[in-house]
């Protein structure tokens, strides 16, 4: 039992660790210089770029590819800290802010063209759950050795297509409002905006592949761990073993003579 919640563990971490590099330390970081020491919103987004520059660079050095999460954060790292040099109208100030959206949606739907969906990497870890059966149910599914290999593989791409398309949608409805509506409605207008797409972005994504490929992940998983019980040997029932013969009692009679 303790071996089985170890190992989960580790394989719950592992899952995680892309996201929490590339994604949670680059955030945290920033806000943590911009708000916690009190640096400018330009040193703060030029120092919180260095993880995600670093491990893309080591990506393309050692393993020869890119790593997409970590090169999607330096780009939108890239993108603000250019757009922290527009000032002036008030209106392209509030446009400006779907810069970021728009480099997330771009390099979401490049990704799916190259046949690297990006979002897949914070998708697995909430479908396998850190459980070594639905690790090796998922490996199956994506490496198309399974029967429904191929049906995963298509709800992996419209996930990605999908927030791809939330993302971008978001991006031009802020800066349609942006020059459309009143500046002081697009003040709080733009958040709703945001979470409304995040909320849709969820919803869709999760009715049209997350919840289908997590169906698959666990009737594979099922269907794998069926498969290695039948394939133990059974064992036989052993043998009773044979008492050896009590030797017979010989009469009185002879003992006596």
């Amino acid at each position: 039992m303790t071996k089985n919640t170890g190992s989960q563990g580790q394989s719950t971490l592992s899952n995680f660790t892309p996201l929490i590099i590339d994604v949670a330390v680059p955030l945290a970081s920033y806000y943590l210089l911009k708000d916690g020491f009190g640096m400018s919103t330009f040193a703060a987004l030029a120092w919180s770029s260095v993880v995600p520059a670093v491990r893309t660079g080591w990506s393309a050095l050692r393993e020869r590819r890119a790593n997409a999460f970590a090169a999607l954060i330096l780009a939108v790292n890239v993108v603000s800290l250019l757009l922290s040099f527009v000032s002036g109208d008030p209106r392209l100030m509030i446009a400006k802010d779907s810069g970021v959206s728009s480099t997330l949606a771009i390099g979401i739907l490049v990704s799916v063209a190259l046949g690297r969906p990006m979002m897949t990497a914070g998708l697995k870890p909430f479908l396998v759950k850190g459980d070594e059966t639905r690790e090796a149910a998922w490996e199956r599914l994506m490496s198309g050795s399974a029967a429904d290999s191929a049906a995963f593989r298509a709800k992996e791409r419209i996930y990605s297509v999908v927030w791809g398309v939330v993302l971008f949608a978001e991006c031009v409805a802020r800066v349609i409002g942006a020059y459309s509506l009143p500046v002081d409605t697009m003040v709080w207008l733009g958040g709703v905006v945001l979470a409304v797409s995040i909320l849709v972005g969820v919803l869709v994504s999760g009715g049209l592949a997350a919840g289908p490929m997590e169906a698959m992940v666990r009737a594979e998983a099922e269907a794998g761990a069926g498969a290695e019980a039948e394939a133990q040997p059974v064992a036989e029932p052993a043998q009773p073993v044979a008492e050896p013969a009590r030797p017979l009692a010989q009469p009185a009679a002879a003992l006596a003579r």
